[in-house]
């Protein structure tokens, strides 16, 4: 991923209300019902920090988050780093009302370059991992399957 390059950006439209999808992203025991099952605390409040780690294969990431927009309902913000790695990115959720549902507008910008040598830097890897997230995890919260 590349700061070069246009955002990423990823939509999806639930069928609840927008304080439900609200508390889906931004209540840490509903977080990691359906994002990272271990994320160990998350508060929607501006200079709020959190690290969690993700293993893959044989490689660590260390997740570093910090809160840098919060706007109840509407707006949450978030930068993305990786210990131990180069590139920095934040993460920007939108809420807005689509009649009885709600749209969320994720986009992800590149500050910093992440390396190219690692498949999980990959901008492909990046925009998967998102609408894995937003298209089936969080649809499949939100409707009750998951």
């Amino acid at each position: 991923m590349k700061a070069n390059e246009d955002p990423i950006v990823v939509e999806e439209t639930y069928h609840a209300a927008i304080d439900t999808v609200w508390k889906a992203i931004t209540d840490v025991k509903l977080m990691r019902q359906w994002y990272f099952d271990n994320i160990p605390e998350f508060k929607p409040e501006v200079g709020f920090e959190t690290q969690f780690n993700v293993k893959s294969e044989d490689r660590n990431f260390l997740h570093l988050w910090k809160i840098i927009d919060a706007e109840p309902m509407k707006r949450i913000a978030y930068t993305w780093k990786f210990e131990g790695y180069p590139g920095d990115s934040f993460v920007v959720w939108e809420l807005s009302r689509k009649n009885d549902s709600t749209r969320l507008r994720l986009t992800c910008i590149i500050k910093e370059d992440f390396p190219d040598d690692i498949p999980e830097f990959k901008r492909e890897s990046c925009v998967a991992g998102w609408k894995y997230f937003l298209t089936e995890r969080l649809k499949e919260f939100l409707s009750g399957k998951a």
